[in-house]
C-alpha cells in the first residue's frame, strides 16, 4: 500500500481533493466539498467492511479437528434491522447533499456583475459584454477567427452569467477550470434548453475552454481563453474596448498601465493557440526497398 502511494506521485496537497482539479470557481469549489464528503464516506464504509471481511477470515479459518463452517446465525431481527437501515440513511445524506449542492451551482443572482454573451459557430466563439458600448454604440465583442483565440477578461471575485446560444449546430462550452459544462443549443427557447448559468471567479488566472461537442472538422481547435483579472484592470480594459481598440490591442494598453499585470494582460493567449486551417495533405515518403519487395511478394 506505502509502495503504490508514493510510486503514484500522490501528494498531501491534494489529499482533502482526492484527485478532483483545484477549481476556480465558488460553484466548482462547491462540487468539490461534495465529492471530497462522499469519497471519504465510501472510504470510511470500505474500511469497515474490509475490517469485517479479514476479521472473519482470521476469526474463522479452518482449524485442525474445526468444523468446516462456523455455526450459522439466523433470523437476528436487530442485525436486519441495523444492517437495512445504514444504508438507508446512506443513501438519504448522499440524495440530499447531492441534491442541495446541485441547487446552490445552479442557483442564479438576478443581479449579476458581468453578462457575457457567449454565441457558438463553426468553428469558433463570439463573445459580448452586456451594457457596454463601443464607438459606434454597439456591444464590445471578440471574435475568435482563424489567426487569433477569443480571449474574455472578467472580474475576479465577481458573479458572471453566461447567455449561451448557437448560430449552426450544437455546440458545448467547457472550461475545465470551472469544473462546468454546458451545451450549446440554437434557438435555445425553441429547444426547451436553459441557456444560462452564472460562475463566481475566485482567484486570476487564464484558463483555457472548449467546445465539448463534437460540431465537425475542426471541433477539436475551437478553443478560447478566459481571464480573472483584479477589478480596476477589468475597468481599464472595458474602457480601452469602449474606445474602440480591439481585444489585442486594448490588453496591450492595460498591460502598459499595469505591469505587474504581466501574462494576464498579454495581447494573444496564453493557454492555447489559434484554429490550423491548413489539412493539405503531405507527400507520402517513400517507402523503402525492402518493404516495396516484401509488398510485391518477393
Amino acid at each position: 500500500m506505502v509502495a503504490a502511494l508514493a510510486l503514484s506521485g500522490c501528494s498531501l496537497a491534494d489529499l482533502p481533493r482526492y484527485g478532483w482539479p483545484e477549481s476556480a470557481s465558488v460553484q466548482g469549489e462547491k462540487m468539490q466539498f461534495l465529492w471530497s464528503g462522499m469519497f471519504t464516506a465510501a472510504l470510511v464504509v470500505g474500511v469497515i467492511v474490509w475490517g469485517l471481511m479479514f476479521w472473519c477470515f482470521i476469526a474463522y479459518r479452518k482449524r485442525r479437528n474445526s468444523p468446516l463452517y462456523p455455526k450459522q446465525t439466523r433470523e437476528n431481527l436487530p442485525v436486519e434491522l441495523v444492517y437495512t437501515a445504514i444504508p438507508f440513511v446512506l443513501v438519504a445524506a448522499i440524495f440530499y447533499t447531492g441534491a442541495t449542492v446541485q441547487n446552490d451551482v445552479l442557483k442564479m443572482d438576478p443581479n449579476p456583475d458581468v453578462v457575457v454573451d457567449a454565441t457558438a459557430f463553426k468553428w469558433n466563439w463570439d463573445f459580448g459584454i452586456e451594457g457596454t458600448k463601443d464607438q459606434n454604440g454597439n456591444e464590445i465583442h471578440t471574435i475568435g477567427t482563424s489567426d487569433e483565440v477569443p480571449v474574455v477578461i472578467l472580474p475576479n471575485g465577481k458573479v458572471i452569467e453566461w447567455v449561451l446560444d448557437s448560430k449552426d449546430v450544437v455546440h458545448a462550452l467547457w472550461v475545465p477550470a470551472f469544473d462546468f459544462k454546458r451545451d450549446v443549443f440554437p434557438f435555445p427557447e425553441a429547444n426547451n434548453s436553459d441557456n444560462r448559468f452564472q460562475t463566481t471567479l475566485k482567484r486570476e488566472g487564464a484558463w483555457v475552454g472548449h467546445c465539448a461537442e463534437l460540431c465537425g472538422t475542426y471541433h477539436a481547435a475551437m478553443n478560447f481563453e478566459v481571464r480573472s483579472v483584479p477589478e480596476d484592470v477589468y475597468q481599464a480594459y472595458i474602457a480601452a474596448r469602449e474606445s474602440g481598440l480591439t481585444t489585442a490591442a486594448a490588453l496591450t494598453k492595460v498591460g502598459d498601465e499595469f505591469p505587474d499585470c504581466g501574462t494576464l494582460c498579454s495581447p494573444t493567449s496564453t493557454t492555447t493557440y489559434p484554429l490550423e486551417t491548413n489539412r493539405t495533405a503531405k507527400a507520402p515518403a517513400p517507402v523503402p526497398e525492402n518493404v516495396v519487395g516484401l509488398t510485391n511478394g518477393k
